[in-house]
C-alpha cells in the first residue's frame, strides 16, 4: 500500500519511494498518538459553538439556530433559551512547504524535494484524520500557495497538490526561497496547533525572529532534509560547486585532503549551529536524508524525540 498517487517518474525524480504499510502503521502510531495527545488535553476551545459538552444556557437572540432552543428551559421562564455547547476540539496542522531551487538536488536515492514529498504525504494522511485539519503552506518557488486547512480527503488532496513532484527547479533569487511571509502569516494565527516546516534550511537565516512567535504560538515540527554531498565532498579531482540558491559558482580542487576536511568540518559547524538555534526556539528536530529509508528515520526519530545519528 502506498500514499502516492500514480505520477510520472524518472530517474531525475524517482519520488518518495515505497511506503511499506508496517511503517505506515508505526507512524500512525507514534505521531499519531502526539497528534490526538495534543487536542483533547493541551488546547481549550475559544469560542463557543457546535459540540456535545454544554457550556451554557442563554436567552435567544435573533439569529440564533432555532434547533438549540431548550423547550424545558424555556417553558419554566416563559422565555425562549437556547443550549449553547463547547465547539469539538480538533487540531489544525500547518505543513509549510519549501520548495526553493535547493530542493532540487539529491546525489543519493533521491532528490530532498522527494523526501519533502513523501514527509508531506505521510504528514498529511495523519493529520487529516479523526476530525483534524490540514492547511498548506509553500515558499521558494515562483508561486507561494496558501491552501486553507481542510478535513479528511479534501485536506489530503492539498497536500497532493503542493508536494507535486515538479517543484523546486527554477530559478530565481535567493530572497524570494525565505519562508518570510508563511511565518508572519502563522505567527499569527487566531489559534494554536501543529506547524510542520519541511526545508533543507540552506541559505541566510533572516527569517529565524520569525519562527519564535511561531514557536510560542503553535506545536512546532522542524523536518530538516539533507544530501549526503552536502556534508561531505567526495575526491573528484577539479570540481564546480553551485549554490542552487543564488546560482553563485565556485572552482575547487577536491584531491586536496585537507580542503575536503575543512568543507567537512565547516558543514558540520553549519549544520550544527542550525539545531542549536532550532532547540533554542522549542522546535522539534528531525534530520532526513536523501539516501536510506526516509520513513523508518522519521518513524525512529519521532518516537525518540530527536535526530537520530
Amino acid at each position: 500500500m502506498s500514499l502516492l498517487t500514480p505520477v510520472p517518474r524518472t530517474p531525475a525524480r524517482p519520488g518518495p519511494g515505497p511506503t511499506p504499510e508496517a511503517l505506515l502503521r508505526a507512524l500512525d502510531v507514534t505521531i499519531g498518538r502526539r497528534i490526538r495527545g495534543l487536542v483533547p488535553g493541551e488546547f481549550r476551545a475559544l469560542d463557543l459553538g457546535g459540540g456535545t459538552e454544554l457550556a451554557q444556557v442563554r436567552p435567544y437572540e435573533p439569529g440564533d439556530d432555532v434547533r438549540r432552543i431548550d423547550w424545558n428551559v424555556t417553558a419554566r421562564m416563559l422565555v425562549p433559551h437556547v443550549r449553547v455547547h463547547v465547539p469539538e476540539r480538533s487540531l489544525t496542522t500547518w505543513l509549510v512547504l519549501d520548495e526553493s531551487p535547493s530542493m532540487a538536488f539529491g546525489t543519493a536515492d533521491r532528490r530532498k524535494a522527494d523526501v519533502a514529498e513523501g514527509v508531506a504525504l505521510a504528514l498529511g494522511h495523519l493529520s487529516t484524520q479523526r476530525g483534524n485539519r490540514l492547511g498548506v503552506l509553500t515558499y521558494g518557488a515562483s508561486e507561494t500557495r496558501r491552501i486553507p486547512p481542510r478535513g479528511g480527503r479534501a485536506g489530503l488532496l492539498s497536500v497532493l497538490a503542493a508536494a507535486a513532484p515538479d517543484g523546486g527547479t527554477a530559478a530565481r533569487p535567493a530572497s524570494d526561497a525565505a519562508p518570510l511571509s508563511a511565518l508572519r502569516f502563522l505567527a499569527g494565527a487566531s489559534r494554536g496547533g501543529l506547524v510542520a516546516l519541511v526545508s533543507d534550511f540552506r541559505g541566510p537565516r533572516d527569517w529565524l525572529p520569525l519562527l519564535a512567535p511561531v514557536a510560542a504560538r503553535h506545536h512546532l515540527l522542524a523536518v530538516e532534509i539533507r544530501d549526503p554531498r552536502e556534508d561531505d565532498l567526495p575526491d573528484v579531482g577539479d570540481l564546480t560547486l553551485v549554490d542552487a540558491e543564488t546560482g553563485r559558482e565556485v572552482r575547487v580542487d577536491t584531491s586536496s585532503r585537507r580542503l575536503r576536511a575543512r568543507f567537512a568540518e565547516a558543514a558540520a559547524a553549519e549544520r550544527a549551529s542550525l539545531a542549536l538555534e532550532l532547540r533554542r526556539l522549542g522546535a522539534r528536530h528531525i534530520v532526513l536524508s536523501t539516501s536510506g529509508e526516509w520513513l523508518r528515520s522519521l518513524a525512529v526519530q519521532l518516537r525518540v524525540g530527536g535526530h537520530v545519528a
